[in-house]
């Protein structure tokens, strides 16, 4: 059975300018909708983190009016309880690219905080963009590619289309203003030419074998594009 890698935040919390420490972590639409279409596919999922620590949920994202009322909320978090492998992940340093057919990077703002300065990430996109394989990110998850950094300073995914959290996302969810920096700006910054679609409408961007989706709701359709590279 092929894998697809799902490299995923291990923080808890979202450092704000002022200090303040937002709770957070994965959200989990954006975790559960590719899982889904991945194992109905009949792959297995291998789940790894900074430090081999269980992901956190963000609780925020169980709540009803992010899942279509309360039985869509109720339904999502039955699914999240039964991903085991959510309870057994691998570091991020024991990951071999070779064992997997696909990677897949889930959203949140834990993303903000840890794999936007983790190397060991920044190495993994590095060498997915590299092998051709499927690549996938959505969401604040394209925070981690300010970590794929090649040695002459400059970011591997300078020149790629991308699609990411954008900063009237950010606004609307009253967090810009908060905020020590805002994706859409940062990815800019980095070369990256990100694809800004309507808030909170399903946007997904595919540029050679990168993947890329706006927000939640481009979790789903972003799967389906990961799984027509691998058909």
């Amino acid at each position: 059975m092929s894998k697809i890698l799902f490299v995923m935040t291990g923080v808890d919390h979202w450092t704000l300018a002022d200090g303040t420490k937002h709770p957070t972590g994965f959200w989990a639409e954006e975790a559960v909708a590719p899982y889904e279409a991945f194992k109905a596919a009949g792959h297995e999922i291998v789940v790894a983190t900074p430090g081999g620590v269980v992901p956190t949920v963000d609780r925020g994202s169980l709540a009803p009016e992010f899942n279509g009322g309360q039985e869509g909320a109720d339904k999502v978090a039955a699914t999240l309880a039964s991903i085991t492998e959510l309870q057994h992940p691998i570091t991020l340093a024991d990951v071999n690219l070779d064992d997997y057919v696909a990677v897949f990077y889930p959203g949140g703002h834990g993303p903000m905080e840890d794999l936007a300065v983790n190397p060991v990430s920044g190495r993994i996109l590095i060498d997915s963009l590299a092998s051709g394989k499927p690549l996938a990110v959505v969401c604040h998850a394209p925070a981690a590619l300010l970590a794929a950094e090649k040695p002459d300073g400059s970011n591997a995914f300078s020149g790629y289309k991308v699609a990411a959290f954008t900063n009237a996302e950010e606004t609307q969810a009253g967090f810009a203003d908060k905020a020590n920096w805002l994706l859409e700006d940062r990815l800019t910054e980095a070369g990256v030419e990100v694809q800004v679609g309507e808030p909170w409408i399903p946007h997904v961007v595919v540029d050679r074998n990168l993947v890329t989706g706006q927000n939640p709701a481009s979790s789903a359709p972003l799967a389906v594009e990961v799984l027509k590279k691998l058909a």
